[in-house]
């Protein structure tokens, strides 16, 4: 598994790691599983939230006595975002966890709540411990300049965002913003939502054929071709843990140039649109 440095955290992170939202929806024997099968081959960052119904607590199950292994990631909800809230959303998060800190904690997306207030309550949370580092999700380049205003340079962790083949709007500015910030971007849903290309599309074929030459799968060549950027990381889900293996290899696998441009021809990222695309 490939590893690079995870914006400010001074840690060396796998470029693919684990999401776990609707994980608590299936089989939940075959969902530890799969995390299991992922920390084994070294998928080690694992994402959560307090959003994601008893994720946590199937993650924590996962992770029992490996915890040190784990880059783990939790997120707090806006409307949880004030001071006091983010600290007591935080403390529920490590309950659920059972685990005594978070390498990093993100606020889910903006709301309500000053930056301020959150950016003080992760400060505190960072200084008794409860934290490593903090960061944001689906912040766009003018919500990023806002935070960093707030918080000051080398403060924000990583922006984690929507970016998958068939929506590639943080290449315009999100990416760029964080690579010249130092901070790590993290691709959730990296295989869309239920509309991965098929065969029977050009694009998809296209994918194919480039995963066919590199003895790959079509999900491994589109990971690695978001992963692509050295300051990006992707979390996929796997809900068995064969395909927990299959999205690991993928950390494994270095696209060509000319693979890079085809992908990029079959899936245009088109015009930046007005509003960051999420789910």
């Amino acid at each position: 598994m490939r590893l690079q440095p995870f914006g400010n955290t001074g840690r060396q992170v796998s470029v693919i790691g684990q999401g776990t939202w609707y994980i608590d929806r299936g089989d939940r024997k075959s969902a530890v599983a799969a995390l299991r099968r992922g920390i084994d081959l070294g998928m080690t960052h694992i994402d959560t939230a307090e959003m994601y119904g008893d994720a946590e607590l199937v993650v924590a199950e996962a992770i029992a006595g490996r915890r040190d292994e784990i880059f783990l990631v939790s997120k707090v909800l806006p409307g949880n975002a004030s001071r006091r809230g983010t600290i007591a959303a935080c403390e529920r998060s490590l309950a659920r966890l059972k685990t005594d800190r978070l390498d990093c904690y993100l606020l889910h997306w903006r709301g309500a709540y000053p930056l301020a207030e959150t950016v003080a309550a992760f400060e505190e949370l960072v200084s008794t411990g409860k934290i490593r580092k903090w960061g944001v999700s689906n912040f766009d380049t003018d919500d990023l300049g806002e935070m960093l205003a707030v918080a000051g340079q080398g403060r924000i962790a990583c922006n984690q965002v929507l970016y998958h083949l068939g929506e590639r709007a943080i290449e315009h500015g999100v990416i760029p913003w964080c690579e010249q910030h130092g901070v790590a971007v993290v691709a959730y849903s990296p295989f869309g939502h239920n509309d991965f290309p098929q065969p029977r599309d050009k694009a998809g074929r296209i994918l194919q054929a480039i995963a066919k030459a590199h003895g790959a799968s079509a999900r491994q060549v589109a990971l690695a071709f978001l992963t692509r950027a050295p300051s990006v990381f992707a979390i996929p889900k796997a809900s068995t843990p064969e395909h927990a293996g299959d999205n690991a290899a993928a950390g494994e696998l270095m696209l060509g140039k000319d693979d890079i441009a085809a992908i990029g021809d079959a899936f245009p990222r088109g015009a930046r649109p007005r509003s960051l695309p999420m789910l």
